[in-house]
């Protein structure tokens, strides 16, 4: 007979060949010969072979002589089993004994167990510790091998469940099978955590150990149906009470709970999976809020941008470009950061939902983020011809200004020459004149006809500058037009009245006599040279508007090539003058008595030395205005420098960082913790370099307050690097999001840093063009290469191969993975259909195929448990078994169930649970 007791440390097997459990090593024969453990072990097994005997309407009293004829044995196996055993023989011959326990032997050994030790004829004979033995393996089998907490093995299972269950209680530490039960405390825990209604555990005592073992004995016997296995005494009396004893009368409690552990585990992943739900609709919530109201934004915002009514003034237009710059400093940029975060929800929650096996968010109608970036880029594409609009507007208006002033100044003139013009060509004067007056009327006369025509130019002017403001639209043409046409008719008056004196002095020529010669050159000289230095006055003091230095020193060089005429036009003035003083000189060398003014002109010289006086006053006066605007020029051009100084730097760090933040997010340097640690002081180098688009915002705004619309010292726009800092922004942020996204994934699947970067290396190794995204083709021959292959629709993963591997794989494959399969792969990664695989997509699909989720077949049994095993469940089950918010979020989304077993108040768990997954889970 084989030694039992070294057969119990032997592993058993399972039919099947895996294994059944690891015997216990501590039952050897002294610690049998313990005759407290022996009694701890006789009343335990025969307590608990009762529990079930019972149910056959018999118990034992003596454990090792009820079994000896083998019959009770068996029906006891057929109690806890649900089987039934070989007829037993009925016969008292111990023969027919011996054949009963060996039935009952065999059946034990048919569920995996090997008896090596145990023979019937120990049974038959009463042999305790035989018997004892037995009993045990049979526990151990039936009571206690199918406990198993996260996949332990039954003993650790059993003694993992009794510290969780017990762990939030005072005073119980439940490290083993032993003396961690002595205080009776543990226990009580355990009904306490099932059934709180039971025990009041506040009011126990560690110090009173027999008190607390009985109450939890008596209470368990009487309301969970659980016999007395032990006395109170037997376990406080023992240094050490028996492991056995104690394992078996705890997994009595175990099976006791056993339901209420299913139901507890079912609600645990009902609400795992609707916490999950709760969260991505608060996300998409969230989203559908940001990407309204960024909408709502965009669509008050671009009428006003849109909108090109032009004011009448040069300060409501400025008006409008002051607002349009508090528009681009304070109200755009917040603008541009919820557009960027918008996008990076999207993509977070998106990565959410397919790691939780969901499906994919869909934005409501309008809100996609297609939608936000068309809409906005209606939006920049508004704002950019606002501005234009505005620039050109305000040269508009200041083109228009100078015309109108210039109109108002010449006009001045000519109606100040024009005064009392009418009331001398029609005075009747040569009718009562001699004929030397009337000869001197006459050249009078044609000193005003020279006059008259010397002014025809300046009318014309005004008609023109007229025109032209009306072609531009000037908001007081009117006014100008009357002017103009007051102007014209009076001129057109002032010919015919001409004309009529010239024909009515001509009548009277023929009977006057030429007057002297004297006055007639002075008066014919003096009058150009007059109207001479009227021109240069209204020259020196025309309003003049440049744009740049090389107008204004044009304008600089044409005024010093005035000034050097100014020595001829004096010599000029003084030969005009020497003719009056010849007059003089010869009137008084003659004794003849002048009458006074020249008779041929109202030139005196008096005016044209006061006019050339006026004329030396204007010319410094001139030299300061164009020097100032010289000034202002450089002033400019140094403003035009100062920008683009610094623009020709920001322009090729932003180009430069745009290519660091593509290079970045393609290489594997690090962790992806590295990585992400690496990016976001990246992203802060980034920011703080703000300091320096703001330096170049205030320069730009110098540049626009100066009305400065080019700039030949750099090729970048301020609209430009707007651009591109928001685009550097955007991508930084985008990179950020994509490397958390793939954390996400790594930590929700499982996969390892290895994995990431075997993925990373393919993706990278096919993205030639470095877009960070995959055409369809690139997307194929990048699984091939990590050893993804379809054969008759079924995926295996080969792991890396080398580039000869890789040759004898296309060509064994025919570079392909089957068309259905690929095309069933590329609508998991494309599902837009747009021709290319984003990385994130990628792993996903690589996570999503090589790990597991929680699917909608898991969320309805555990629904099914939680019900009873019914078809529906009532708010009444759901408020009982989950927590408040969650019951409350299930029923105000289940459907009524319509089935033919429907009550009054069923709920269709079912089509909910699909609902969560997406119908293509059923």
């Amino acid at each position: 007979m084989v030694d039992y007791h070294a057969a119990n440390n032997q592993n058993q097997q399972y039919p099947s060949g895996g294994t059944y459990m690891e015997q216990e090593n501590d039952w050897d024969r002294d610690l049998l010969l313990d005759p407290a453990w022996e009694k701890q072990q006789r009343k335990t097994f025969t307590a608990w072979c009762n529990s079930h005997l019972r149910k056959a309407g018999t118990q034992i009293e003596n454990i090792e002589e009820d079994f000896r004829d083998g019959l009770k044995l068996m029906l006891l196996l057929e109690v806890i089993s649900g089987e039934r055993l070989p007829k037993p023989e009925r016969g008292k011959m111990r023969v027919h004994k011996i054949n009963n326990v060996n039935k009952a032997l065999d059946f034990i050994a048919s569920k995996g167990v090997k008896l090596v030790s145990i023979g019937a004829e120990e049974i038959v004979d009463g042999n305790i510790k035989m018997t004892l033995g037995m009993i045990w393996t049979i526990i151990l089998r039936f009571a206690i091998q199918d406990i198993s907490v996260e996949e332990t093995s039954a003993k650790e299972g059993l003694l993992l469940w009794c510290q969780r269950k017990t762990a939030p209680y005072k005073n119980v530490n439940v490290q083993n099978f032993h003396i961690s039960w002595k205080d009776g405390l543990a226990f009580n825990a355990l009904i306490h955590r099932h059934r709180p209604d039971l025990i009041d555990y506040e009011k126990l005592r560690k110090d009173d150990p027999v008190t607390n073992l009985n109450n939890a004995f008596e209470v368990a016997e009487k309301y969970l149906d659980i016999p007395k296995m032990l006395d109170a005494e037997d376990i406080v009396n023992t240094a050490r009470p028996d492991e056995k004893a104690i394992m078996t009368y705890v997994s009595s409690f175990y099976h006791a709970f056993s339901g209420a552990q299913k139901a507890e585990t079912a609600a645990n992943r009902i609400c795992k999976v609707l916490a999950v739900n709760q969260e991505n609709e608060h996300l998409m919530e969230d989203y559908e809020k940001l990407a309204s109201d960024l909408l709502e934004w965009i669509r008050r915002t671009v009428p006003w941008l849109e909108n090109r009514t032009p004011e009448k003034t040069m300060h409501e237009m400025q008006q409008k470009l002051e607002d349009f710059r508090d528009y681009r400093r304070v109200h755009k940029p917040p603008k541009v950061q919820e557009k960027c975060q918008l996008e990076i929800n999207f993509n977070t929650l998106q990565t959410k939902l397919r790691l939780n096996n969901r499906p994919a968010f869909m934005p409501s109608e309008g809100r996609m983020v297609s939608d936000i970036n068309s809409a906005w880029q209606h939006l920049e594409g508004a704002e950019k011809g606002y501005e234009e609009w505005l620039l050109n507007e305000i040269r508009r208006l200041e083109r228009l200004d100078h015309l109108a002033e210039k109109f108002r100044q010449k006009a001045t003139i000519h109606e100040g020459w024009t005064a009392g013009k009418e009331s001398m060509l029609t005075q009747k004067d040569y009718e009562t004149a001699s004929l030397s007056e009337v000869k001197a009327l006459l050249k009078k006369h044609e000193a005003f006809e020279s006059d008259l025509a010397a002014h025809q130019d300046r009318v014309e002017q005004i008609a023109a500058i007229a025109q032209e403001l009306n072609e531009l639209d000037y908001y007081d043409s009117p006014n100008v037009n009357a002017r103009c046409q007051k102007i014209c008719e009076q001129w057109d008056s002032l010919g015919s009245l001409t004309q009529s004196r010239r024909e009515s002095l001509e009548r009277t020529e023929k009977q006057l006599e030429s007057i002297d010669e004297l006055y007639l050159e002075y008066a014919k000289r003096a009058a150009p040279f007059n109207n001479w230095m009227e021109g240069a006055m209204e020259d020196l003091q025309d309003m003049f508007i440049v744009h740049n230095i090389e107008e204004i020193q044009g304008l600089i060089t044409a005024h010093e090539q005035f000034k050097s005429t100014l020595p001829e036009a004096n010599k000029e003035r003084e030969a005009i003058q020497a003719i009056q003083k010849e007059v003089q000189n010869i009137a008084q060398y003659n004794g003849i008595k002048l009458s006074g003014s020249n008779p041929y002109t109202s030139i005196t010289p008096e005016s044209i030395d006061s006019k050339w006086d006026k004329v030396r006053q204007l010319v410094p006066q001139r030299d300061q205005a164009l020097q100032e605007e010289l000034e202002r020029q450089q002033s400019n051009d140094h403003l035009r420098r100062q920008f683009a100084n610094q623009a020709n730097i920001v322009g090729p760090w932003i180009q430069n960082k745009m290519e660091e933040i593509g290079r970045i997010s393609i290489e594997m340097n690090g962790t992806l913790e590295d990585q992400l640690t690496h990016l976001r002081q990246y992203e802060q180098s980034i920011i703080e370099y703000k300091p320096n688009i703001d330096q170049l915002e205030s320069n730009h705004e110098l540049i626009q307050e100066a009305l400065i619309f080019d700039n030949k010292y750099t090729t970048y726009t301020m609209e430009h690097l707007r651009v591109g800092w928001e685009q550097l922004l955007t991508t930084i942020a985008r990179t950020i999001n994509e490397i958390e996204n793939q954390i996400l994934t790594r930590d929700a699947k499982g996969i390892s840093q290895e994995q990431l970067h075997e993925y990373r290396a393919s993706f990278n190794h096919f993205d030639k063009d470095h877009s960070g995204t995959l055409v369809a083709e690139e997307f194929k021959a990048c699984l091939i290469s990590l050893g993804y292959d379809v054969d008759n629709d079924k995926q295996k993963r080969t792991g890396m191969m080398d580039s000869d591997d890789f040759r004898a794989l296309l060509i064994s494959t025919g570079n392909s993975l089957g068309d259905a399969e690929f095309a069933r792969i590329m609508g998991i990664v494309d599902p837009n259909n747009s021709g290319a695989v984003t990385f994130q997509a990628f792993i996903d699909f690589m996570s999503r195929e090589t790990t597991d989720t929680d699917t909608a077949d898991q969320v309805i049994a555990s629904f099914k448990i939680l019900a009873g095993d019914k078809n529906y469940i009532t708010a009444e089950e759901l408020r009982r078994e989950l927590p408040h918010d969650q019951a409350d979020y299930c029923i105000a989304r289940m459907v009524p169930y319509s089935g033919p077993d429907a009550i009054p108040g069923a709920l269709d768990y079912m089509s909910f649970s699909t609902a969560l997954y997406g119908e293509s889970d059923l």
